[in-house]
């Protein structure tokens, strides 16, 4: 079916028995199109790039040029072949002559092609390439009547006796080929490109012609073979008749056979002997069946042009007349007349949209959806923030509808069953106030109405009208719940965001229904998933404990993976923070930026109690990506901050993933009294980042004597010098920009809180589906409880921890070192000869075997490396 659809969509043209499609490298791809076999189940693809050599496409655009001029040499044969049958006995005119012999001569060259050019294979619908088997099956076909029609006259009248009238009987022979012009006329009728009415009326006008011609001459064959040549149809009015010109006696054959097709009558001109009497009853017979045969065509193409008129006209009337004999207002019948119009319009200008969607296939329909509609969606305010997953799949099933200015499209205190988002054009919100309709809004492109009702399930507000002409995008309400059901986050996003648009209105009925939503949530009565998130965003306990009760896992998690406690820690809610921990929430799961609750509320400055409480609980920096936290405090310069951070567990050492620490950007920013805090924590004041500089580097480039004396007076021991590393790439390009920049290249993420509106990343996927009803059952299924979120909270912890791993050097007594393993071997080889004082060469593994790419190497592996001389300084 597939192959279908592409043949359609590139518009080429369509054989009765095959079908092309042509892709962008000009490479052919066949289709059947035929009552024939199909592809069996399993089938291999048809597409063949390549024939063998010297073997022909029959979908060659060459080959289809070559196989035009053949019908249109079809055409000539079918005009000569009766008329020679009929009116000589022998190639008298030269001219026509002539041309049958260059006629034949192309019909003897496509013989020879026909044995180069492949065909399909009805069983595997592969084109079979094999010159024997091209060979063997066209002998074995129509090899045999081609070749028969394509020898000369003259030839033939050599061979046969005199007495033998061959030369019209055996020109017959060549209407075999009109078999061809049956295929070309398939193919044209099929042909999008060319309009139906006019292929079909040419079809029946050459079968009528070629109908009458062909009567013609075989009944002036008749007469001109009688015995009594005066006892015939045509010597009524020509008495010598054989000796009239040729042209002339053929007008007049024509002129009775048609007369006779149309049954207007003979006037002076009917059968006279008892062969033409009997050759007009069957030729009398055939006209019945071939006039019924026209009649019927040329009526169905005409009533197939006007019954959509017809049809629009009896609706229209029906519809009038239901108006009238129910008393129905003006208003209701200008919009039901407006409706049936509209329809009409939409139909006779091809716009049937959603027809057109609803007749192809699922993946096709949801492609063309999210190509129209999706963005248009992606900027609607209920919808903000949800997930790309949920806004694709609502897109596919939203339905596209038009309609007419001053029509009705919800009306107030209706039953909630679809919402609409204005695709283009204008319409107003209605209420009816003590029997008088009041404009309240005008909705305008992009706006959303009737979500209230569907929503909250509760009567329609408002009703709905349009102003112009309309398109609208429908959702239906069971749709739409049955989507978000798969995705509790959603469900909550779509919920606040509802309330944030309803609570900033003045109006008192928006007040009364925000008031209204709020308490069915407090009592759980929504029909929307709202989760842990949503209740701790909105502070509301009862919500909170309900959903707990109800099985809900307290280590849901939201947008970026941040759970109900990190939204209560950053919102400074006890009584939440406390409800979440009893119920076993994890004071130490981290969310995707690295953040824990702990750095949430100290970023937030929240008091201490609540700090006192997580800690109670467990809670540290530890688990979380403490390296961001350190270089943070020091970009704001904030001691405290930073002391914080030691406070509760966090090493504000350990360097980040570019291998910057804290102290590279205090050294940075030359800010004395981080520093001094940073040597007093144990930093190292020669750990390399992955640009090869160290603090102290940046101390000595910066001319900075006071942190050089600190640097000196603390860590007197670990100096060492660059020239112990060999090829250490150098490090001067790097400061130059720590100079010009002031500041060290890392990554800092602050409080999510602290993040605008307007600077909030892209949508994306939200990991929200644990509490969903999918989450639930896939649980049940692996037999998880709440302490497998603990267990992904665990691995997700480690995935963020370093990998270290041993260094050993082959051949000395030197103790093993652990080390964080870096990005690259080379930057791994460095390391070991920093370490170690040995210029290293290879890394091998503890079974012996080398390794050349970091990847492999697992957290815990012991490494040996090894070297080619030890290091003077280091004996």
């Amino acid at each position: 079916m597939n192959n279908f659809v592409r043949s359609s969509v590139c518009g080429e043209k369509l054989n009765d028995n095959v079908d092309i499609a042509t892709s962008v490298d000009g490479t052919t791809t066949q289709y059947s199109f035929s009552n024939g076999v199909l592809p069996s189940l399993g089938a291999r693809s048809n597409r063949r790039n390549a024939l063998r050599k010297f073997i022909i496409s029959p979908f060659d655009p060459r080959y289809r040029i070559w196989e035009m001029f053949l019908v249109l040499l079809v055409f000539y044969t079918a005009w000569a072949s009766p008329f020679e049958f009929g009116f000589l006995k022998k190639p008298s005119i030269k001219g026509l002559a002539i041309a049958d012999n260059i006629v034949n001569g192309f019909f003897a060259i496509d013989i020879i092609l026909t044995f180069f050019v492949a065909y399909l294979d009805p069983k595997t619908y592969l084109p079979v390439d094999n010159r024997k088997d091209i060979s063997w099956r066209y002998i074995r076909t129509w090899f045999v009547f081609d070749t028969v029609s394509t020898i000369p006259s003259e030839l033939v009248l050599k061979i046969l006796p005199d007495n033998v009238q061959a030369y019209g009987l055996f020109n017959m022979l060549r209407l075999w080929r009109l078999r061809r012009a049956s295929k070309m006329f398939s193919r044209l009728e099929k042909d999008r490109n060319v309009n139906y009415f006019f292929m079909r009326s040419c079809k029946l006008v050459c079968v009528t012609l070629f109908a009458v011609h062909s009567s013609a001459c075989f009944y002036y064959l008749l007469a001109d073979n009688y015995p009594d040549p005066k006892k015939t149809w045509i010597a009524l009015s020509m008495e010598n008749f054989e000796s009239e010109d040729l042209w002339l006696r053929y007008v007049v054959s024509m002129y009775w056979s048609i007369t006779t097709l149309t049954t207007v009558g003979y006037g002076d001109l009917h059968p006279v002997n008892i062969r033409e009497m009997i050759y007009d009853i069957f030729y009398m017979l055939f006209n019945l069946g071939l006039t019924a045969y026209l009649i019927g065509n040329m009526t169905n193409l005409v009533v197939h042009r006007t019954s959509r008129t017809r049809d629009f006209r009896d609706k229209l009337q029906a519809a009038s007349s239901f108006a009238q004999r129910n008393k129905l207002p003006l208003r209701l019948q200008d919009q039901m007349i407006g409706h049936l119009c509209l329809k009409y319009r939409a139909d006779s200008e091809g716009l049937q949209q959603q027809e057109v969607l609803e007749s192809l296939p699922k993946a096709i329909k949801s492609s063309i959806s999210h190509y129209l509609f999706y963005s248009l969606l992606d900027k609607v305010y209920l919808f903000r923030e949800v997930s790309n997953d949920l806004l694709f799949q609502l897109v596919s099933e939203m339905k596209a509808e038009y309609y007419p200015p001053k029509e009705d499209v919800i009306l107030q205190n209706e039953a909630p069953t679809d919402l609409y988002v204005l695709v283009h054009g204008a319409m107003e919100l209605i209420v009816t106030k003590n029997g008088v309709p009041e404009v309240i809004k005008e909705v305008k492109v992009g706006d959303i109405c009737g979500e209230i009702g569907v929503l909250c399930y509760r009567p329609q507000l408002f009703t709905v009208r349009t102003k112009k002409l309309c398109q609208l995008l429908r959702l239906n309400r069971t749709a739409l719940l049955s989507l978000v059901q798969a995705n509790v986050g959603d469900g909550a996003i779509i919920m606040s965001n509802l309330l944030e648009h309803l609570k900033p209105q003045d109006d008192p009925l928006m007040q009364s229904v925000v008031a209204d939503i709020e308490k069915m949530i407090a009592q759980g009565q929504t029909d929307l998933p709202l989760g842990l998130c949503f209740a701790a965003a909105r502070g509301d306990e009862s919500l909170l404990k309900l959903w707990l009760s109800r099985g809900s896992k307290p280590n849901e998690r939201g947008i970026k993976d941040r759970t109900a406690l990190h939204i209560a820690v950053a919102n400074g809610n006890e009584s939440c923070v406390a409800i979440l921990l009893a119920n076993g929430a994890d004071p130490n799961i981290i969310d995707s930026e690295g953040h824990v609750p702990l750095w949430d509320l100290i970023m937030g400055k929240h008091s201490e109690s609540l700090i006192k409480l997580l800690v109670d609980h467990g809670a540290t920096l530890a688990s979380g990506d403490v390296p961001q936290y350190a270089c943070y405090a020091v970009e704001q310069d904030d001691l405290k901050l930073l002391q914080d951070i030691v406070r509760y567990g966090g090493d504000v050492t350990l360097p980040n993933s570019n291998g910057t620490t804290p102290l590279h950007a205090a050294v940075t920013r030359e800010n004395t009294s981080i520093v001094k805090f940073l040597l007093e924590q144990g930093a190292e004041v020669d750990k390399f980042d992955a640009n090869g500089l160290s603090p102290r580097n940046l101390a000595d480039f910066r001319g900075n004597e006071e942190v050089k004396v600190l640097f000196d007076s603390t860590n007197p021991a670990s100096l060492q010098s660059n020239e112990m590393l060999p090829d250490k790439k150098d490090g001067s390009s790097f400061l130059k920009k720590y100079s010009s920049t002031g500041t060290i290249d890392v990554t800092l993420v602050p409080s999510p809180h602290d993040i605008s509106h307007d600077h909030k990343p892209p949508r994306g996927r939200a990991n929200v589906f644990e509490n969903s009803l999918f989450g639930v059952m896939s649980a049940a299924t692996r037999g998880e409880t709440s302490a497998g979120v603990n267990s992904y909270t665990t691995s997700k912890m480690m995935v963020n921890q370093p990998t270290r791993v041993i260094l050993r050097c082959q051949g000395t007594s030197l103790d093993p070192k652990l080390v964080r393993l870096p990005k690259t071997i080379q930057e791994l080889l460095d390391m070991g000869s920093m370490k170690f004082g040995c210029y290293c060469t290879k890394v091998v593994s503890a079974q012996g075997a080398e390794i050349d790419e970091i990847e492999p190497i697992r957290d815990g592996d012991q490494l040996s490396l090894v070297c080619e001389g030890k290091n003077v300084s280091q004996s």
